[in-house]
């Protein structure tokens, strides 16, 4: 393995198979310990949030130039809805409802992600590719477990049949030991017999965090199904990034208008605002209140 990767977050695309397979893996133990960091999600909320950021980060990468994506999973279960965003550059950022869900594990003895997310709602993926209307994909949630909705999601509703594998392994303190994913997808050319192969690989696949907790790359989680006719066609970094600041926040504010700022002023004497993706606190006192509100005043007629 490549030393200077032993323990970053990254992400390879390629090809498999005589070009029958698309295939994308990618390591996000990094990425979602900080997710986990900000939100101080319970390992519940960690691994269903984390699940999703690494289907995200794995989804951006199908993605061209300044193209981003949303996705939004909106079950029945405690955890609420948990949202990430992800673009082609491999940034990532991402939140959860209710970080402080915690569940009994399930009868697998892993974590309950399911009982968390819900077995009913909706999946939604929201793609910015830069034209007058985002594409928007929706499909129902199948189980919770996250991997075989969106396996569900491709080949429902942008009809590639799929098979998407995450994971997050979480520690006894709550932290994050291994994050990661695989998603292969079957193009044009594949046979019955190698259709048959392939599930037959996946069946006997151990969990891709048992393979990362044994010092396992991407690039060999994908050897271990595909064998060694893998072409990696570029390999790039995964990170957390979220581009809320001061300044957008204060354009926020000064788009709630002039009434609005006044009695945020003399209600509480301050605004305290928290940006949901990265928990990032901003607080503006009187002072700076009151320059908002003067450039929130309509401006009179020239």
């Amino acid at each position: 393995m490549n030393e200077t990767k032993a323990n970053e977050d990254y992400l390879v695309r390629g090809m498999a198979w005589n070009g029958k397979l698309r295939v994308f893996a990618t390591r996000t133990t990094a990425l979602v310990e900080e997710l986990h960091r900000r939100h101080r999600t319970l390992p519940t909320a960690t691994a269903a949030l984390g699940r999703t950021a690494t289907v995200g980060a794995m989804m951006g990468a199908m993605l061209k130039g300044t193209e981003k994506l949303t996705l939004q999973v909106k079950g029945d279960g405690p955890i609420g809805q948990i949202v990430v965003d992800a673009n082609a550059a491999g940034e990532v950022r991402g939140y959860v409802d209710h970080p402080d869900v915690h569940l009994a594990s399930n009868n697998q003895g892993k974590l309950d992600v399911a009982g968390a997310v819900g077995r009913s709602g909706h999946i939604h993926v929201i793609k910015d590719l830069g034209l007058k209307e985002p594409y928007r994909g929706s499909v129902p949630i199948i189980s919770g477990e996250l991997g075989e909705d969106f396996t569900y999601y491709f080949a429902s509703s942008e009809q590639t049949p799929s098979a998407v594998g995450v994971g997050v392994l979480v520690d006894t303190d709550g932290s994050v030991l291994q994050a990661g994913g695989f998603i292969l997808q079957l193009l044009p050319g594949l046979s019955d017999d190698e259709i048959a192969a392939l599930e037959t690989k996946l069946a006997g696949l151990p969990p891709v965090t048992s393979l990362l907790d044994q010092g396992e790359s991407p690039e060999e989680i994908l050897r271990w199904v595909v064998g060694d006719e893998l072409s990696i066609l570029d390999t790039s970094p995964v990170n957390f990034v979220c581009k809320c600041s001061a300044e957008r926040v204060e354009q926020t504010l000064i788009s709630l208008g002039e009434a609005e700022i006044r009695a945020i002023i003399e209600e509480d004497g301050k605004a305290e605002v928290v940006c949901h993706f990265c928990n990032e606190a901003y607080t503006f006192e009187r002072p700076q209140l009151e320059k908002l509100l003067e450039q929130a005043k309509p401006k009179p007629l020239q």
